[in-house]
């Protein structure tokens, strides 16, 4: 398939796929074996039909699935040292690690793929841009803030997979202790509704064709919250683009390019 597809977004598990013309990837696999082969099989895959599995940081909800993918196949993990070191502290078998280093750019059969540097609660946590077939994918969850960094290389995109992780109220009433709500709140946690919404009007242009809203939480977001926050941001700046949700439990909107 040519094409992305969020096969599952949120705390629960992460995973992406993307393909090119000639590449089929996943970014991030936060799901056991046995789920991210349903998922696959749901845009008729299979994990032998995955060229290379591209990570953004350790946290287990972004590689529980890398322990029994390295014991069932060779398929490459690409990530950065840091998070390749972190993996295997927490795992027995080593993966295939194809390590990149963030902040530059390299390339993966016909896709060019450029790590860069966000805030969040890990070693060296990364987002990412692809380039392909003449066009641009942003990928960039799990930050705390978006830099101007982060702003900078989200620019010119087709396509983006954006952070919506919480709605700041949602979160000061939720019933979770007072140190988990500094950290969703802090630099090094969640984008916010409204901020991933002041992102949207930071990096808008006048060909970015789809906006998938990602890695909501469960306990202090809510879909209709998340549509309603951003798309009512964007109407004030003009800004038409299609906007969809990111499921954790079911795959998302597929697009075809």
């Amino acid at each position: 398939m040519r094409g992305i597809c969020p096969l599952s977004s949120g705390s629960g598990g992460n995973m992406i796929y993307v393909g090119s013309e000639k590449t089929k990837l996943l970014f991030d696999v936060g799901l056991s074996f046995k789920k991210i082969n349903e998922k696959l099989a749901e845009i008729d895959l299979t994990i032998d039909d995955i060229d290379a599995i591209v990570i953004s940081h350790e946290h287990s909800d972004h590689i529980k699935g890398i322990e029994q993918i390295a014991k069932h196949t060779t398929i490459p993990i690409l990530c950065n040292g840091d998070t390749a070191k972190a993996i295997c502290e927490v795992i027995d078998t080593r993966p295939n690690f194809q390590i990149f280093s963030t902040g530059e750019s390299f390339t993966f059969q016909d896709i060019t793929i450029n790590p860069f540097s966000i805030q969040h609660d890990t070693l060296d946590p990364v987002a990412f841009t692809l380039e392909f077939d003449s066009l641009k994918v942003g990928i960039c969850t799990d930050l705390g803030f978006a830099s101007n960094l982060v702003a900078h290389h989200l620019q010119n995109c087709d396509y983006l997979y954006i952070e919506a992780n919480h709605e700041e109220a949602m979160v000061h009433a939720c019933a979770r202790p007072l140190i988990y709500k500094k950290r969703v709140l802090g630099r090094q946690g969640h984008l916010s509704n409204k901020a991933c919404a002041e992102l949207i009007e930071k990096v808008h242009h006048n060909n970015l064709k789809h906006i998938y809203l990602a890695h909501l939480s469960s306990e202090c977001n809510d879909p209709d919250v998340a549509l309603k926050t951003v798309s009512d941001h964007m109407k004030s700046c003009d800004i038409e683009t299609p906007l969809s949700i990111a499921f954790q439990e079911t795959i998302s909107k597929k697009i075809e390019f």
